[in-house]
Formats: C-alpha cells, sequence, structure tokens
C-alpha cells in the first residue's frame, strides 16, 4: 500500500487528543475490548465513514437538493445545514483523533467542485486540500470517495448516466481531483455502492413507491425545463449500468495516470444473500444484485470496499420478510452483524482484492445494541483474518448521526449525536467502545 499510511496514532497525539474531552451521551462507557481479541494485522484502519452530501449541508448545486425542495418529494425533510461539516470538519476529525481511530473515510463532492459544466471551482478544491491536511494532521489516512449518489445538477438535467459521453465527463471531474489533490490521498474510490440501483431493483417496492420514484423525477424534469432528468440511483440499470461501468474504468486509467502509486478502489452495496430452502437461487439473487461489477472490480479496481449491513433471505417470490420475532433496526431492516463475515468472505472469492469494510452499522434507539452490533461485526471480521482473507479495515457508518437521504435525521447511525440546532457534537458509550479496540488495535 502507499506510504502516505500514519499508522497508528501515536501516545503524544493520544494524550493531546484526550486533553480535548468528550462528554459522552446516555450511559456509562462501555466496558474493555473482550478478551478474546487479538492484535490486528500491521497497518490495520479503524475509523468511520460518512459522505459529503450527508453531512456538509448547503450543497445547493446538487442534484438532490432541488429533488428535496420540490413538490412531490421523495424525502421526509429536507437536508439543509445537515451536521455542518462543509465548515466544522476539524471539529469532527478532532474528534475521530480523541476516539482512538487512524482513518477517516469521507468524501468530496462533484457538484461543488464542477458547478458548470466544464467549470473547475479552484475555490472547493482549495477547501478539499485544507481538509485533506487537517485529516492528515491529526494523525488519520484519508480514504476519499468521489462519487456519493449525488451529482451536479447540470449534469443531472443533461441525462447523467444515461448520456453516451456521461464516462468521460466522470473521467474528467476524477482526474482533476486528483490532480490537485492525489497526494493527501490514502486510497481513492470512484462511486460508493456502483450497485445501487440493481439494489433498488432487488428490494421489494410497492406500486406506489414506483410511482412516487417516477412522479419526483418528472417534477424534476419539469422544474429544470429537462427532457431526460437522471438521478444516479435511479436511472434504468440496463442503460446506466454500463456506461456507470465505462466511466469506473476511465477513472481509474486517469487516476493511475496522474498517480500511479494511489490506490483506486470500488466499493459495492454487498448485502448478505441467503436461502435455506432454496440454496440455488443464492447465485441468482447474487448476479441480479452485483450485475457486471464483479468483472469491473477484478480488471480496474486496487483494493474493494465491502459495505454489509444486513442479510437478504430470498425465497421464489423474491426478497422475503424477516422471519417471526428477528430485530428490526430504525432503517426498517433486520439486526443481522453477522452479515458481514458472510460478505467478506463472498468478495474474497469471487473478487480476490484487498477488502476494506468501508461501510458497516446499524440505526438503533438503545445505544448498546449498538455496541452489541459492532462486536459481533468484529467477531466476523477476526473469523475472516483467521481463514487467511486479507482484511485490512473496519469503517463504522458513521462517526455522526447524519442526513439519511429519504429517511431525513430520523435513522441514528452515528456513534455521535448531533443537535441540529447548535451541531454539538455528543459521542455515545458506542464511540468510546469501538475507540477504545481501535486504539488498542484489537480485532
Amino acid at each position: 500500500m502507499s506510504d502516505r499510511h500514519p499508522g497508528k496514532i501515536g501516545r503524544r497525539g493520544l494524550l493531546k487528543a484526550g486533553g480535548t474531552g468528550l462528554a459522552i451521551a446516555g450511559a456509562a462507557p462501555a466496558s474493555a475490548a473482550p478478551r478474546d481479541r487479538r492484535p490486528a494485522p500491521p497497518g490495520f484502519l479503524w475509523g468511520t465513514a460518512i459522505s459529503a452530501y450527508q453531512s456538509e449541508g448547503g450543497n445547493t448545486n446538487a442534484d438532490a437538493w432541488l429533488m428535496e425542495n420540490m413538490t412531490p418529494s421523495m424525502f421526509k425533510e429536507r437536508s439543509g445545514d445537515a451536521c455542518d461539516s462543509y465548515h466544522r470538519f476539524d471539529q469532527d476529525f478532532a474528534l475521530a483523533q480523541a476516539l482512538g481511530f487512524n482513518c477517516h473515510r469521507f468524501g468530496v463532492e462533484w457538484a461543488r467542485i464542477e458547478p458548470s459544466e466544464g467549470h473547475f471551482s479552484n475555490a472547493a478544491l482549495d477547501h478539499y486540500a485544507r481538509m485533506l491536511d487537517a485529516c492528515l494532521s491529526r494523525g488519520l489516512a484519508p480514504v476519499i470517495t468521489l462519487n456519493h449518489f449525488t451529482t451536479p445538477l447540470w449534469f443531472a438535467q443533461r441525462g447523467g448516466f444515461e448520456v453516451e459521453d456521461s464516462p468521460d465527463l466522470f473521467a474528467r471531474y476524477c482526474r482533476k481531483v486528483v490532480e490537485r489533490l492525489g497526494d493527501r490521498m490514502h486510497i481513492v474510490t470512484t462511486f460508493n455502492e456502483a450497485n445501487i440501483r440493481l439494489l433498488v431493483d432487488l428490494m421489494p417496492q410497492s406500486e406506489a413507491g414506483r410511482q412516487a420514484i417516477f412522479a419526483a423525477i418528472a417534477a424534476a424534469a419539469r422544474a429544470t425545463d429537462s427532457p431526460r432528468f437522471s438521478r444516479l440511483a435511479f436511472a434504468p440499470a440496463d442503460i446506466a449500468g454500463p456506461l456507470m461501468q465505462q466511466a469506473h474504468r476511465l477513472a481509474y486509467d486517469a487516476i493511475k495516470t496522474v498517480r500511479p502509486d494511489l490506490p483506486v478502489g470500488l466499493t459495492l452495496t454487498t448485502q448478505d444473500i441467503q436461502s435455506p430452502g432454496r440454496p440455488d437461487l443464492v447465485r441468482v439473487y447474487q448476479d441480479r444484485l452485483y450485475g457486471d461489477w464483479i468483472e469491473v472490480a477484478r480488471s480496474h479496481a486496487d483494493v474493494f470496499g465491502v459495505q454489509t449491513y444486513t442479510r437478504f433471505v430470498v425465497g421464489d417470490d423474491g426478497v422475503q420478510a424477516p422471519p417471526p420475532g428477528a430485530e428490526m433496526t430504525m432503517a426498517g431492516y433486520e439486526f443481522y452483524p453477522q452479515a458481514l463475515a458472510n460478505t467478506i468472505r463472498w468478495a474474497h472469492a469471487e473478487i480476490g482484492k484487498p477488502i476494506y469494510v468501508t461501510e458497516s452499522g446499524v440505526a438503533v434507539a438503545d445505544d448498546a445494541r449498538r455496541i452489541a452490533f459492532i462486536d459481533a461485526a468484529l467477531d466476523g471480521v477476526r473469523q475472516c483474518l483467521d481463514e487467511g482473507i486479507p482484511v485490512h479495515s473496519y469503517l463504522y457508518w458513521s462517526l455522526l448521526d447524519n442526513f439519511e437521504w429519504t429517511s431525513g435525521y430520523g435513522v441514528p447511525f452515528g456513534l455521535t449525536a448531533v443537535n441540529r440546532e447548535t451541531f454539538e457534537r455528543t459521542p455515545r458509550p458506542s464511540a468510546l467502545h469501538l475507540g477504545r479496540i481501535a486504539r488498542a488495535n484489537l480485532i
């Protein structure tokens, strides 16, 4: 890997970070890491993940901003200022450092960097340079995402990834970012959950839900006088999928031309597919969820990002409802941290690249259940390491309670609560618990 990896935060850095004082929400801090944990591999990355749009706030040039602020809307509420991380990023990095992490995954926002077609903002690039410098100064290895579902409004108006030249435009943007910022990055990934539309198609969806999506897209087209307004997560998979795959390949090549030593990754949504009664259906539904992205990851990725939240139990009628009595999360799916180990095994067998857990998390009201989720997920990572699978990180989603897209602010994934009026960050006991494990480097 790159020699930019900062390694574990030194004792002096921890003492300095500890001096900031952390107010912990809720119950007393969690107990020490379980006795059966063992040292993680050298250079293992511990941290959290977050996206630009969901945390920065005020992203007025993005397609999602338009759709939040119109009628009809797919969103329960507007993102507004979000966590104000555009201005408070160093506060977030200081928190991550104080907790004991050595890595932070965050995004740069295409809509800020290229607010109109072909015109790149030096001020926005300078801003993200300051963010990267601040991240590094806190002893955190930056894992950077170049696209996390949102695109510039102009790009959506012209048809998004349904237009033939869209791969060239995306690769041009990626090259511009890496030319300016690549020397500060530890790893860069192109698309977050590049197969998101395939996930949308796989999930049970009522006819009313489908019509709401179509109505919102049509309203956005009317509002922008665009005959082909397109959003990444809802574009037709048969059209946008191949173009996004070409966009990733072109971006990979462009980044490697500029910085051949910078690891370039791809992340997919990698939910654990099970079919106890019909094991032959597992492959069928894996093909539906991943499509041709597996081959793209094999040929054009140095590292692969696993992003797992739950399992899907499938049958002849598709994805089944969770079994009776299953514990459910506030995001509406089953509490099932064991899924992570299974998707790591799948990724190792199917793709064969170094594996990074770039998202793993849970939305719950009871923080003790978040701690239980983290412990069970880490048990799975440890099992995979014991099996010889090269796993290089555990990044929890997310450091902060942030804007969870159409669900708004009512789905708390964060290790840290955020006051929506004052933006005060209050770490939960789970933050201290995972931080203690990370600081000890025990898996």
